[in-house]
C-alpha cells in the first residue's frame, strides 16, 4: 500500500525548502504569506481538507481548531517555541506537534554576541547621531568585550553556543540553568541567579516562557545587577519585567540592552503601531524578533520541520513531538503497519491485538508509548489487513485516531 498523497497548507512564509520536500513526495501543498485568525483558519482547513498544517509564530492554534478540524494529522511548527499551540488539545485530537527546537541556534547566538559589541561600544547612539548629522567620536562609557564576563541565564543550545563564542573573544562566561548542564570550554557555573547577576557585565537570557520564568528578570534582579551592566533579551517577551528595565536604564543603573523579545508585539511583520517604554533609552538596541530570522536559520527550520513531518507520515515516528509519546520503530521488510492513538486508560492494548488476531494478523513488532492523556502505538504484522484492523478500531471507545502505514 502506497502512502496516500495528502493536503498541506503551510502560512507565514515558510521557507520553500519544506514545500519542496512535501512536494516531493507526491502531496499536494498550498501555502500563503500571511497567519490566519481562529475563524478563517477552521475554514480553510475543512473546505480544503487540509491533513497537515504548517505555521510559524503568529497563527495561533487554539483547542477549538483542533476540535473543529477532524482531518488535521499532524501540525509542523516551523519555529522553536510552541507557545502558540495549545499541545494538550493537539494531544487530546490525535495530531501530532513538531518543531524545530535547533535549527536556529547560530543565528541567535550570533545576534547575541553582535549585540554585546553593539552595547559595549555604544554602536546604537552613536549610528542613530550620525544619521541626524551628528558627530560625536567619544570614548567614555565605550570598552572592549575582552576580560568583560558574560552571564548566560539559560545554558541550553543557543546558551551554550553564546558561551563557546564569547569565549573565543576572550570574555570569561559564567552561567545559571535550573537544570544539571556540563560546560562548554572554560564556561562555568554560577551557584544562583543571584551569584551570575553580580559579577556579569553582560547578562543574556536563553529560556522558555513557563511559569517560572514570567518576569523573572524584574525590579529585584535588576537592582541585583552590576552598575552599569548590560542586558540582552533574545528568549522570550515575558521573561523581563520591561517598565521595571526601563526604569533601571533611565536612572542608570543599568548601562544599556538589547531586546528583540516583547510581552506584546505587533501582529503583522510590517507594521508601524509598535511601542514600548524602552523606546527613546539611551543605548538601546531594540530589534524586532529577529534572533533566528536569516536564511540559513529558515532553511534549517524548513528542512527540518518537513522532514519530522515525512517521518511521521511514513513509518510513524514520533521523535521530536511536543504533543505526542516519543515513539519509533525500525522498518522490516515484508510487514504492514499501523499506528493507533488513544485515551490513556487500562486495557486498550490487549483490545487492540484482539482486534489484530480476529484479522488472522500475527504482530511481527510493537512499541507503546504514553503521557498523561494519551497512548501512540506502532504495529507491524505480517497480513495486508491495516486498512481493515484500522476500521476496526475505530468501534473502540479509547480509539482517538488510527491510520494505516505503507
Amino acid at each position: 500500500m502506497d502512502t496516500p498523497n495528502l493536503n498541506i497548507l503551510l502560512l507565514e512564509n515558510i521557507h520553500a525548502v519544506a514545500r519542496q520536500a512535501l512536494e516531493n513526495q507526491g502531496h499536494r501543498v498550498a501555502t500563503t504569506g500571511a497567519s490566519l485568525k481562529e475563524d478563517e483558519l477552521i475554514a480553510r482547513i475543512n473546505a480544503e481538507r487540509i491533513d497537515i498544517l504548517g505555521i510559524r509564530s503568529r497563527t495561533q492554534v487554539t483547542a477549538r481548531v483542533f476540535e473543529s478540524c477532524p482531518s488535521l494529522v499532524a501540525l509542523g511548527a516551523f519555529c522553536i517555541g510552541t507557545n502558540q499551540i495549545d499541545l494538550e488539545a493537539a494531544g487530546t485530537a490525535g495530531v501530532a506537534v513538531f518543531n524545530a527546537p535547533f535549527s536556529n541556534t547560530r543565528s541567535v547566538a550570533e545576534l547575541v554576541i553582535a549585540e554585546i559589541v553593539m552595547l559595549s561600544r555604544q554602536l546604537g547612539d552613536r549610528t542613530r547621531e550620525m544619521h541626524q548629522g551628528q558627530w560625536r567620536k567619544v570614548a567614555a562609557g565605550s570598552n572592549e568585550v575582552r576580560n568583560k564576563t558574560l552571564g548566560i541565564v539559560g545554558y541550553g543550545h543557543i546558551g551554550r553556543q553564546v558561551g563557546v563564542l564569547a569565549e573565543m573573544m576572550g570574555m570569561r562566561v559564567v552561567f545559571h540553568d535550573i537544570a544539571q548542564r556540563l560546560p562548554m570550554g572554560n564556561n562555568r557555573s554560577a551557584d544562583s541567579l543571584e551569584e551570575l547577576l553580580d559579577v556579569s557585565d553582560f547578562v543574556t537570557l536563553h529560556v522558555p516562557e513557563t511559569p517560572l520564568t514570567f518576569r523573572m528578570i524584574a525590579e529585584p534582579q535588576l537592582a541585583g545587577m552590576k552598575k552599569g551592566a548590560r542586558l540582552i533579551n533574545a528568549s522570550r517577551g515575558t521573561v523581563v519585567d520591561i517598565p521595571a528595565l526601563a526604569a533601571a536604564l533611565a536612572s542608570g543603573h543599568i548601562g544599556g540592552a538589547a531586546v528583540d523579545v516583547f510581552p506584546v508585539e505587533p501582529e503583522a511583520n510590517s507594521s508601524d503601531d509598535f511601542r514600548s517604554e524602552l523606546m527613546g533609552l539611551p543605548n538601546v538596541v531594540l530589534t524586532p524578533h529577529i534572533g533566528g530570522s536569516t536564511s540559513e536559520a529558515q532553511e534549517n527550520i524548513g528542512r527540518e520541520v518537513a522532514g519530522s513531518l515525512l517521518r511521521y507520515l511514513a513509518s510513524g515516528s514520533t521523535t521530536g513531538s511536543v504533543s505526542f509519546p516519543d515513539v519509533d520503530l525500525p522498518r522490516m521488510p515484508n510487514t504492514h503497519r499501523l499506528v493507533h492513538v488513544h485515551k490513556n486508560v487500562p486495557g486498550v492494548l490487549g483490545d487492540v491485538n484482539r482486534i489484530i488476531a480476529a484479522r488472522s494478523a500475527n504482530i511481527l513488532a510493537q512499541v507503546l508509548g504514553t503521557n498523561a492523556r494519551i497512548g501512540y502505538v506502532i504495529i507491524d504484522f505480517d497480513a495486508p489487513v491495516a486498512e481493515d484492523i484500522c476500521t476496526d478500531l475505530t468501534g473502540l471507545t479509547a480509539t482517538i485516531r488510527a491510520r494505516a502505514l505503507a
